[in-house]
């Protein structure tokens, strides 16, 4: 498991940010029916509980904006991808049938609100990876969507360069169909979130989908 170090920017901006860092072995074919199922039914549940102005207020997507706000990053703008995915959802737009790894993370986006960084680990360079705050002019081309401007926004750092944002992810590391070890980097902004339950619903979610068995470790400022 790498270590995550937390630069000094990310620590002011989310003194109570902690990480949970998952790895995994596992097979990152087309998403099943199944899987496929899953999200259909958490969509419905979305659309039959929320209205489009509470999404923004959500345990997992509230103190993320919090965070982009206190790195000078307008969430509104930059949504996270936690937001922007349940925000589809309610407005009942549709969602793209990618990879199981890629909609398995949607799935739980959409079930806990957090935003969550899906890599190939054989991708990521080095055994440590830096937390920090985007810088002006800082390169990221993000998954679908090109250059993206990360300044302000919370950003992983592998040994080469960016590698994830909870706007968007980037391509040199992004998943694909030969990705054979998943490494998955959870920011909980929200002080009050049950750890113990995300590492299960976590566990569960790749078993059941990947039939693969989870490392965890929970990483917070000290």
């Amino acid at each position: 498991m790498r270590i995550i170090k937390f630069s000094p920017e990310i620590r002011e901006a989310a003194p109570l940010l902690r990480v949970l860092a998952v790895e995994a072995e596992i097979a990152n074919g087309p998403t099943s029916q199944a899987l496929w199922d899953e999200i259909e039914a958490r969509g419905a549940w979305l659309r039959d509980h929320l209205r489009m102005d509470e999404v923004n207020k959500l345990p997992g997507i509230a103190p993320t904006r919090q965070a982009y706000k206190a790195c000078g990053k307008e969430p509104n703008r930059y949504r996270p991808s936690a937001e922007a995915l349940t925000r589809r959802m309610v407005k009942g737009a549709d969602l793209y049938r990618t990879l199981t790894a890629i909609d398995l993370i949607n799935l739980i986006s959409l079930i806990t609100g957090h935003s969550i960084g899906g890599f190939d680990a054989d991708k990521v360079d080095g055994d440590t990876l830096e937390l920090g705050v985007g810088r002006a002019g800082e390169p990221f081309q993000a998954i679908g969507r090109g250059e993206l401007n990360i300044e302000h926004l919370p950003v992983y750092r592998d040994s080469t360069a960016a590698i994830g944002t909870p706007t968007s992810d980037c391509e040199r590391t992004k998943l694909t169909p030969d990705t054979t070890r998943l490494l998955m980097l959870v920011n909980v902004y929200d002080p009050d979130a049950d750890m113990t339950a995300l590492k299960a619903l976590i566990s569960d979610t790749l078993q059941r989908h990947c039939s693969a068995t989870s490392s965890f470790v929970e990483w917070q400022m000290c």
